[in-house]
């Protein structure tokens, strides 16, 4: 549940930003906006970066590259727990 709570929270905060920069509410240089959604967000959780990604795919018109974005990193996340989890648990 903590890192659900952590996950959803970035994405919000990220997704808040995000409308507030495209409704022109907020202006950030690029390198501010790169530094806040990548080093601060995305050291709180880079869920909330993986989401705006897709987001942003998505309104873009391209469908079917979020949709792979989303489903990759999740099916792909999990083999890597999975792996490295066991791999280590070998080593024992």
């Amino acid at each position: 549940m903590a890192t659900a709570a952590v996950n959803l929270a970035g994405s919000f905060a990220i997704g808040l930003l995000a409308g507030l920069i495209a409704i022109g509410r907020l202006q950030l240089s690029p390198n501010v906006r790169t530094f806040v959604f990548v080093g601060i967000l995305g050291g709180f959780t880079t869920f909330s970066s993986f989401m705006l990604d897709t987001l942003t795919l998505a309104q873009a018109g391209r469908e079917g590259t979020a949709l792979a974005n989303v489903a990759v990193q999740l099916a792909g996340g999990a083999a890597c727990v999975w792996a490295g989890y066991y791999g280590a648990v070998a080593l024992r």
